[in-house]
């Protein structure tokens, strides 16, 4: 079921790759992600969950059908891990980044 569940929020993400190449195109695009560089570790963990959301909202730019997957994952806690990993993820880019802020 875990697999299922796993292939379900791929596949909501990759339906809105096309629309995301699109998103590339348009002329007002939001340069939320100047530098990687942080001062402090909580900066750069603010900004690795900036970064999924805005990839999130860029693939998935419907806001119903974002609606409609927020009451699914919202209540279920795997689901809510793999957000959890993928910030995970970017935060560990962003930390490599800033030399682990030594």
């Amino acid at each position: 079921m875990n697999k299922f569940k796993a292939l379900l929020l791929l596949s909501f993400l990759s339906i809105g790759l096309v629309q995301a190449a699109h998103a590339a195109e348009e002329k007002n695009i939001e340069d939320y992600m100047t530098s990687l560089i942080t001062k402090t570790p909580f900066e750069g963990r603010m900004l690795a969950i900036k970064i999924v959301r805005k990839t999130i909202g860029t693939i998935q730019r419907d806001p119903e059908i974002k609606q409609a997957v927020r009451k699914i994952y919202q209540d279920d806690p795997q689901l809510l891990m793999y957000a959890a990993e993928l910030v995970a993820m970017e935060f560990k880019t962003i930390a490599i980044a800033n030399n682990y802020w030594r």
